[in-house]
């Protein structure tokens, strides 16, 4: 069988992949979750929440899509298995059934906020190993800031 070989160092290659395959997980699930929420969320503010919620749909697919082909091309094989997402993702459980709008904001402004976290501990230990993958999650929490910022202002304290 063919495999793809790394330029990098075994050592900075298992950091990479650690950083990498943590990173997939948490995408995938949330944009599991937004769309869960997405599909259930009800109140006054449903189409406002509605809307961004597909907004971190679109973010999630598509880094998710970049990290694990960052992985593919470090001859890491990415693995965004349900088991896998289920055992690893950082974000809590989202409630069964309908979501008050309120509610829904919350359980986002609380998934964003713990991905963003994730992805900053993974960002600084892939740079040492890695630029080219600290870039990638540079640009990734980026983005996921500001859907946090963005929910956080929708936020009831």
């Amino acid at each position: 069988m063919y495999t793809v070989k790394s330029t990098l160092p075994e050592q900075d290659l298992k950091v990479v992949g650690e950083a990498l395959q943590g990173a997939l997980v948490d995408l995938v699930d949330l944009s599991l979750v937004a769309k869960q929420i997405h599909w259930t969320v009800v109140g006054p503010r449903f189409r406002t929440v509605h809307l961004q919620l597909d907004e971190v749909v679109d973010t999630a697919r598509q880094y998710s899509d970049t990290v694990a082909e960052r992985a593919s091309a470090l001859g890491l094989a990415p693995d965004g298995r349900v088991g896998t997402v289920a055992e690893d993702s950082g974000i809590d459980h989202v409630v069964d059934g309908w979501q008050q709008d309120t509610d829904a904001v919350a359980t986002m402004t609380s998934a964003l906020e713990t991905v963003v976290r994730r992805m900053r501990e993974r960002m600084a230990a892939a740079g040492k190993a890695d630029p080219v993958t600290e870039d990638i999650l540079i640009t990734l929490t980026g983005d996921l800031e500001k859907h946090h910022w963005m929910f956080q202002a929708e936020h009831k304290q």
